[in-house]
């Protein structure tokens, strides 16, 4: 596993084919859910920027991470309580469909929050 990625492609294609299914399922949810978010890496880690950052992904063995910060994870508790979540984030095993209408409010919360933290600078 390559520790220094530059594109998101290129931190996909580094996982098996049915990761990488999830994780561009992963990434068409978040830009349909935030079509203005432009992507880069950060922490070596997919990520969707919008007003600073929405949400990051990281693949691993049994789960997709998906990290959209404490405040969504707070304000979604009561429909995450089939996920182990931990403060900013939400674990989604690698075996079960990914949640995608949950995915979208959480990710248009995020956009939501960062426009109106942009607005108060």
């Amino acid at each position: 596993m390559k520790t220094n990625y530059k594109t998101i492609e290129e931190y996909i294609r580094d996982f098996p084919i049915s990761t990488q299914k999830i994780l561009e399922e992963m990434r068409a949810i978040i830009h349909e859910s935030a079509p203005d978010a432009s992507e880069k890496i950060s922490y070596q880690m997919p990520t969707f920027y919008q007003n600073g950052n929405l949400v990051y992904l990281a693949a691993f063995r049994n789960h997709i991470g998906f990290y959209p910060g404490a405040g969504a994870v707070e304000v979604f508790a009561s429909e995450l309580n089939n996920y182990k979540t931990s403060k900013g984030t939400i674990q989604f095993p690698i075996d079960q469909p990914i949640p995608v209408e949950l995915v979208k409010k959480i990710v248009k919360f995020r956009v939501e929050e960062n426009l109106a933290k942009s607005k108060k600078k």
